[in-house]
């Protein structure tokens, strides 16, 4: 995120493919690659789409510096030809994916690239590494969300990964609905609401709670969250609701930390609406899950704060997608179908189109078309009933500005939403299972 370049962002295979490709005469050969995963980590019921505009933001800045060029000199990484032909290289041509936010499932074409061979090989690590984080972090964040019921979800994973991929992990799961978040950088580069007050740290700085909760309340106003459990959380909570009273407020809310957050959030709703603070709220933290917050759904409890089990993609911190060549073309420039046939890692070959049957307004299946053009694959999406999932994403090189905007991620999280409500109930299943919907793969190929 903080790097002007992301050319390096490869493993070294792809350099010395192109430096191979250009010694048999094909590095500029028309080809086209597809992500897609084969199966759903943990036998989950759907994917989400996340990291789309980080992708087109690593495109677009994947430009070989001089310092990047001395050193793949230096290592004789590639020949001295094949560095000069790097250092040329410019992305010019076209992706098309699914809209960020959108569900996904087994054999779902969720990216496709479409480029010279060069162009599209040297994309391969960079824009796994990005989606296959940003999409763990979404489908878990996708499966809190569902178990909150509406309640708020908030990230406060920052410490528990690296720096930047917890910029990375905020926005992904302000795609899957996650209300806020604690990581001032994510906040500033994407417009997520940034949400955080006190640690314990911070009453244990002071002589007693009283004081402590008095210097929060008096700096950032009674509406304030305080934390009481650092001691015994009765008697924090009554100094809690005294001090934002002693600053003629109401307490905005108080955190809960540890213990038994089922019984002290009963315990501490009870004791709020005797203290006559009924518009209080209670959030609750430690090492909440999609689990641990279903288990909360009876419990009065107002918003969830949720660290690492949200970064690390509660439990699959990948999404296990691939990026495999589908299609090149021939010495003639016809476009080809090309596929892997490795028993167990067997890929399907030609350029596809998908799109979503739907029957009654709910989702029924997922289809996947592989054609020789779009017109013809449409026609078949159409005549289907299918709702296209794909959208273009970079045109001739150029980058489609709306799918990392400004306002991009909260359309991607209505997106969300949307794709999420129209799949059938059985999806929203926190337990193991199948994908929520088959995938029908039908080949239109000459």
């Amino acid at each position: 995120m903080r790097r002007t370049s992301t050319a390096l962002l490869t493993d070294m295979y792809e350099f010395t493919m192109v430096d191979a490709a250009l010694e048999s005469g094909h590095a500029d050969r028309a080809s086209v690659f597809e992500v897609f995963n084969r199966r759903l980590p943990g036998s989950r019921r759907y994917g989400v789409v996340a990291g789309t505009a980080r992708v087109l933001d690593a495109i677009e800045r994947f430009r070989l510096t001089d310092e990047q060029l001395a050193f793949l000199r230096e290592r004789a990484i590639v020949r001295p030809r094949t560095i000069e032909y790097l250092g040329d290289l410019r992305f010019r041509g076209d992706v098309v994916g699914y809209g960020e936010g959108e569900c996904f499932f087994p054999g779902s074409p969720i990216l496709t690239v479409a480029a010279g061979f060069a162009e599209a090989v040297v994309l391969e690590t960079v824009i796994l590494s990005i989606l296959n984080h940003d999409c763990a972090v979404a489908a878990a964040a996708s499966r809190m969300t569902t178990a909150a019921h509406g309640r708020p979800c908030l990230d406060m994973g920052a410490r528990r990964t690296h720096e930047d991929a917890a910029i990375a992990a905020a926005r992904a799961a302000a795609v899957a609905g996650f209300a806020g978040t604690s990581d001032l950088e994510a906040a500033r580069l994407y417009g997520i609401r940034p949400i955080g007050t006190a640690a314990h740290a911070f009453t244990l700085l002071h002589e007693d709670e009283e004081a402590a909760f008095a210097a929060q309340v008096a700096a950032l106003g009674p509406g304030t969250t305080l934390l009481v459990d650092t001691y015994e959380v009765t008697r924090g909570v009554e100094r809690a609701v005294a001090a934002a009273r002693s600053a003629g407020g109401e307490l905005g809310a108080v955190r809960l930390d540890s213990g038994d957050l089922v019984a002290q959030a009963f315990m501490v709703r009870a004791q709020l609406d005797e203290l006559g603070a009924t518009s209080t709220r209670i959030t609750v933290t430690s090492d909440l899950d999609e689990f641990a917050i279903a288990a909360l759904g009876a419990a009065p409890v107002d918003s969830y704060g949720v660290g690492t089990r949200l970064v690390t993609g509660s439990g699959h911190p990948t999404a296990e997608l691939v990026y495999k060549m589908v299609a090149r073309a021939d010495l003639d420039g016809t476009l080809r179908p090309v596929q892997k046939e490795s028993s167990s890692k067997r890929s399907v070959g030609g350029r596809k189109w998908a799109g979503r049957v739907l029957e009654g307004g709910r989702a029924a299946e997922e289809l996947v078309v592989a054609a020789d053009d779009a017109t013809e694959a449409m026609a078949f999406l159409t005549a289907e009933g299918a709702r296209p999932l794909q959208v273009d994403l970079v045109r001739g090189g150029v980058i489609q500005e709306e799918h990392r905007d400004a306002d991009a991620l909260a359309r991607a999280t209505a997106r969300h939403l949307a794709s999420r409500a129209e799949l059938p109930h059985p999806a929203w299943r926190l337990s193991e299972g199948d994908p929520a919907l088959a995938t029908r793969q039908v080949s239109l190929l000459g």
